[in-house]
């Protein structure tokens, strides 16, 4: 049998799996009757010889790219991690009301099964990805292998460009389930199938090959000149950071450096330019999961929708993915602008839990991070420009969700009319995956463990002296009662009593490494909360047990949903291999702590 025709039987297979959604009209040709009518692919179909182009083979990638948000929007949650790195964290609650997505509920108190629906989802969307990676290869090296090649510069890109976002996808499972399978093309398997493919490391060496190959290969622009794509700079990102996920700091850090000493990069002057629909893809940005919206569909992240308000005028979503009274109380700053690192040291804040809008309420007064603002919904604070929220009213069920909302992938009032689809539900908001800012505090991170706390103070006080430059959230509101009467606001003052220094030399938190670990680790809360990291970074940090029983001990003071929930290390670190999976492919082991 001709390698030609093993690839085409090989891609048939594949087709039946993966829906490519973003083929063009081009490929969309209507016949008329000849003595060809019977060798000619039907009309609209995606037939072999279609992709078999350069244009097949663009649209094979960008169907690819399509994929990094995920399909699924709760338990896939795969371009924002917001259910497993924020969700099950002491970052945020699931939100919305006690009985509504009942996997979630098990997702947040450590108590999910092999059978929820959401570990299928999140190994769906991320082996969805795998899989049109290695069709856009495949087809490439056909095509490559063919009468018709097309440039080879540009096909070596095109490989790299697939070769990182199989990485991604991989690097996306790895995160969520104890062991992957890493599935490569037929050409690069040989005899054994994608299916029996076994899981029997965490795909480490794979993904960095993978990355390596991007960063030897990419281009340090985008491809093309088109945003979105990968570059050589975001292959070098995600290599740096599944390193630091495996504890390999010596290896990161020469990748973390040379992004740095490009001087490509650079921290945008406002905070919120990371989170507004009108500054996207600016310096500050790596790698960037693209949205839009038109008139008759979107390519929205799935996440969008979800977490906004649902009610008051920004009430155009479902309520969910509530920020925590433990995140809250994180952006309280000392006299001198600074953050408290312990928790214990913590002074409780004002919240209105259990307060009904018409009941008079006064936040808080404590010094606060500005970023608080940018990042968390609450009682008696503008909602970028929709209005001041007025608490419980704009809650979905306050008793189960808290109090608060997320804001970062809410747009403006003013961005509205850029959301053409729809109300809005589903925005054209793009997810800044990858950002400076992560480079600075990753390498501030490897700083600390080789003993250089000046320069980690340094590296940490770039981004506090950026968030001190930046736009705060403005509207002094004087009113406490929301019962329908004019809300009374000083638009020319801050919304609230905002404070934030950098480390001064001789800083306390600086002094030792124990303590330079704690203001490091806390600032990269601070300037990612809610982005769907949280999880991850105390689980790699080691952590994770004694933060998330601490945080689940004074949850339930706050409200009762986590009574009885415990989190275990050896269990509860990675969720679990899908039950249906496992009933598939004989060949994957389930997570010892599940069997």
């Amino acid at each position: 049998m001709c390698l030609k025709i093993k690839k085409n039987k090989i891609m048939k297979k594949i087709f039946n799996f993966i829906l490519i959604a973003a083929l063009t009209g081009s490929f969309v040709t209507l016949f008329s009757c000849s003595d060809e009518y019977l060798e000619k692919e039907p009309p609209g179909s995606a037939a072999g010889t279609v992709m078999e182009s350069s244009e097949g083979i663009e649209a094979l990638l960008i169907g690819t790219y399509s994929s990094v948000q995920g399909q699924q929007r709760f338990g896939g949650a795969l371009g924002t991690d917001w259910t497993y790195g924020g969700g099950a964290s002491d970052d945020c609650y699931k939100g919305t009301s006690t009985g509504d997505q009942n996997n979630f509920n098990a997702v947040e108190r450590y108590e999910a099964l092999p059978s929820n629906a959401y570990m299928s989802n999140r190994w769906q969307d991320c082996y969805d990805g795998v899989a049109r990676s290695n069709l856009t290869l495949e087809f490439l090296w056909t095509v490559q292998g063919g009468d018709n090649p097309i440039d080879d510069a540009r096909a070596t890109v095109v490989e790299a460009e697939a070769k990182f976002l199989r990485a991604w996808f991989h690097f996306k499972a790895t995160r969520v389930f104890w062991k992957i399978p890493y599935v490569k093309t037929q050409t690069e398997l040989g005899e054994t199938l994608p299916e029996e493919v076994p899981n029997d490391s965490e795909g480490w060496d794979d993904i960095e090959a993978d990355l390596q190959y991007a960063i030897d290969n990419l281009p340090e622009t985008s491809p093309l000149g088109e945003v979105g794509r990968a570059t050589k700079y975001a292959a070098m990102a995600v290599k740096a950071h599944a390193h630091m996920y495996q504890n390999e700091l010596s290896s990161a850090k020469p990748l973390l450096d040379e992004i740095i000493n490009s001087n490509v990069f650079s921290l945008v002057d406002n905070y919120n330019d990371n989170f507004d629909m009108t500054t996207e893809n600016n310096a500050e940005s790596i790698f960037e999961i693209q949205a839009a919206t038109s008139g008759s569909n979107h390519s929205a992240l799935v996440l969008a929708g979800p977490c906004m308000h649902q009610s008051g005028p920004a009430g155009l979503g479902w309520g969910f993915y509530q920020p925590s009274q433990n995140l809250f109380e994180a952006f309280q700053v000392s006299d001198e602008g600074l953050p408290v690192l312990d928790v214990a040291d913590r002074e409780p804040l004002a919240h209105d839990m259990g307060v009904a809008s018409s009941v008079a309420f006064t936040p808080t007064d404590h010094f606060l991070d500005p970023r608080v603002d940018w990042t968390i919904s609450r009682r008696g604070i503008d909602f970028l420009g929709w209005g001041i929220c007025e608490g419980a009213s704009w809650i979905r069920q306050q008793d189960n969700g808290g109090p608060y909302m997320t804001k970062k992938f809410m747009h403006k009032a003013e961005n509205q009319s850029l959301n053409a689809y729809g109300r809005g539900f589903d925005n054209g908001k793009n997810f800044r995956a990858i950002r400076y800012g992560h480079i600075l505090l990753w390498r501030a991170e490897v700083a600390v463990e080789e003993n250089e706390l000046d320069y980690a103070r340094q590296l940490v006080n770039m981004i506090r002296e950026r968030a001190k430059g930046s736009d705060v959230v403005m509207g002094k509101v004087s009113t406490t009662v929301f019962d329908g009467n004019e809300i009374v606001v000083d638009w020319t003052q801050p919304a609230a009593n905002y404070k934030v220094e950098p480390y001064p030399v001789g800083a306390v938190a600086f002094a030792t490494q124990e303590e330079a670990r704690k203001a490091v680790r806390l600032e990269e809360r601070l300037e990612f909360a809610t982005e769907g990291m949280r999880f991850f970074d105390l689980r790699r940090w080691g952590i994770i047990a004694d933060v998330l029983n601490a945080y689940i001990a004074e949850d339930v003071k706050f409200r009762t949903f986590l009574t009885g929930a415990v989190f275990n290390s050896e269990e509860d670190d990675y969720w679990p291999l899908p039950e249906s999976q496992l009933d598939l492919q004989d060949v994957l082991q389930q997570d010892p702590a599940y069997q």
